[in-house]
């Protein structure tokens, strides 16, 4: 019950940050607690929903939210991740385990890579 809790906790930290939780929480959930990764995709979006809501709430408030990007967006977005759920239940675990990690890999390379401004 503990590490649930704590893995709620970063996860949280993290989506707060803009990072997304499911960085922490879907590895988590397979590693600790043998979750398939489906299932811990599938937790991973009902978990963002709630979280979303608060992260949006405070971007709103600070406005750091472009609504011209945003409406570009939203609707491919919402037909994206319908199509990727069929997908994705369609792929065995283990696949689907290792196209995430290498998902990670790829984003963090590129992030480690990138020459950002520090603020």
């Amino acid at each position: 019950m503990i590490g649930y809790i704590l893995i709620g906790v970063m996860a949280g930290i993290i989506s707060g940050m803009g990072i997304g939780g499911g960085t922490i929480l879907i590895p988590a959930l397979d590693i600790f607690f043998a979750i398939e990764q489906q299932i811990a995709q599938s937790i991973n979006l009902i978990y963002f929903i709630p979280t979303a809501i608060c992260a949006v709430i405070v971007h709103i408030k600070n406005k750091n939210i472009e609504k011209k990007i945003f409406w570009k967006i939203i609707f491919t977005a919402i037909a994206g991740s319908f199509f990727g759920s069929l997908i994705a239940i369609k792929i065995k675990a283990d696949v689907l385990k290792k196209i995430f990690g290498g998902f990670l890999l790829i984003v963090g390379v590129i992030e480690i890579l990138s020459k950002k401004n520090s603020v």
